[in-house]
């Protein structure tokens, strides 16, 4: 397969007429500055990598203008949230979540780290397949033509020091020891990788951490945590540990290059200093952390400590890796009141490169030989981008750029969007509608 791209983003800089020759699932010549072949089909625009979203909780797509009524924090909007857990079942988790991921592809996202909580029916019973959810999201992911990184989440305690309840009883497996044992079910195939989650320190108790931790170590999977998200987890924490949670999680040996801290709003020095030394990523999710008040988390100081930075929309108030990485930028201007804190190649290596490293596909995300032939084709010439300079298509992309833009979009060698539509699932927004209504009226 030949394609001929107007522009492409190489990683370091836009190119003019860029040749991109595909064999199967990979990338294997890119060739800027020549003219289109005949037998190449072109792609008039800005071509990216495809994007990745690191942190998604399909199911919160279903609270999307619902919960953004009213007042509250935090804590209010997830007693929201545990009502349509409460409603969720394998077949309307799969409906809901296959059309969630192809929001995400029209979006041009091309691969998915779902942190995935919801594992046993009412009550906590499990099912026949103890991993009938997984099953569902990994069966939505393929059907919707996106890889996806299932990050299976431990979850075991209310908060610190207390009991599942209520809806929380189907989050738990009971120890860190039964959590592993039923994840270690779950297969991968050329679409999927299964990764471990640690939900929070609040969710896994400290005598638990190191068993989820060793679990992804020995099979050199992702390790993801959501980590100091809010100050009462932080001060919950200090009260029963004597330490900060990114302290918690590095005495036990959940920190290193696999691991993905994600929010990490409310960080020490000594928390960002951990992080960066061991290496261990964040994903920023700043719609999310926006909407839900929690605050805007050091994203600069821990890139420059040592922790790559990635991006994920989270609660899916909106699905758009174009805001999330502007916002990143944007959030820190207003905590600073000075501009210019990250250049548009270091965002789009965040929502590209970085993202898929985070999601175990070091492989993906990169427009090079021998990468996975994963492309997003951007319209110029639409009301957003209309009059872009030549000179600064990057910065125009990430700072005006939105999913109504994107026009074509491949994954692994195959495309799933064409001309904005979505080639293998009819009509997205009223199969989404319809997966809504049925978990929400």
């Amino acid at each position: 397969m030949k394609l001929h791209a107007e522009h492409a983003w190489l990683g370091d800089r836009v190119a003019a007429d860029v040749l991109i020759e595909i064999a199967g699932e990979r990338f294997v010549r890119i060739t800027p500055g020549v003219p289109a072949p005949p037998d190449a089909e072109r792609l008039p625009g800005l071509t990216l990598p495809g994007m990745a979203n690191v942190h998604s909780h399909a199911f919160h797509r279903a609270l999307r203008g619902r919960v953004q009524a009213g007042r509250g924090t935090f804590w209010t909007w997830r007693t929201h949230m545990y009502e349509v857990a409460a409603r969720l079942d394998p077949d309307s988790y799969l409906a809901l979540a296959r059309t969630v991921y192809a929001e995400m592809a029209l979006a041009g996202i091309s691969c998915v780290g779902e942190f995935h909580y919801v594992h046993h029916g009412p009550g906590g019973t499990p099912y026949a397949d103890p991993n009938a959810f997984g099953e569902a999201l990994l069966q939505a992911a393929r059907e919707a033509g996106i890889r996806i990184t299932l990050l299976d989440a431990c979850y075991l305690t209310g908060g610190i020091g207390r009991e599942l309840e209520g809806p929380q009883l189907r989050f738990g497996d009971g120890t860190a020891d039964a959590w592993a044992d039923r994840v270690s079910e779950l297969r991968a195939d050329g679409h999927a990788r299964i990764g471990a989650a640690i939900h929070s320190v609040r969710a896994v108790p400290g005598d638990q951490i190191r068993t989820v931790a060793q679990w992804a170590r020995q099979r050199r999977a992702p390790l993801h945590v959501h980590l100091s998200e809010q100050p009462a987890e932080n001060e919950a924490c200090l009260e029963t540990y004597g330490v900060t949670p990114t302290r918690l999680l590095a005495d036990k040996r959940a920190l290193g290059g696999r691991t993905v801290a994600v929010h990490a709003t409310h960080l020490t020095a000594e928390d960002i200093g951990l992080l960066g030394a061991s290496q261990s990523g964040v994903c920023m999710c700043p719609t999310t952390e926006r909407d839900l008040a929690d605050g805007i988390g050091p994203a600069r100081d821990l890139v420059a400590a040592g922790s790559p930075l990635s991006l994920g929309s989270d609660q899916h108030a909106v699905i758009d890796l174009f805001e999330e990485a502007r916002a990143v930028e944007l959030d820190e201007r207003l905590r600073t009141r000075k501009r210019g804190h990250w250049t548009a190649g270091e965002l789009l290596a965040a929502a590209t490169c970085n993202g898929h490293s985070a999601l175990g596909w070091p492989e993906a995300g990169r427009i090079e030989p021998g990468s996975y032939a994963d492309l997003v084709t951007v319209d110029l010439n639409s009301v957003r981008l209309a009059g872009a300079a030549p000179g600064h298509l990057a910065e125009s992309a990430v700072f005006a750029a939105a999913p109504a833009d994107i026009r074509h979009v491949m994954v692994s060698g195959n495309q799933i969007v064409r001309d904005g539509r979505h080639l293998l699932i009819d009509d997205v927004p009223t199969a989404l509608s319809q997966a809504i209504v049925a978990l929400t009226d």
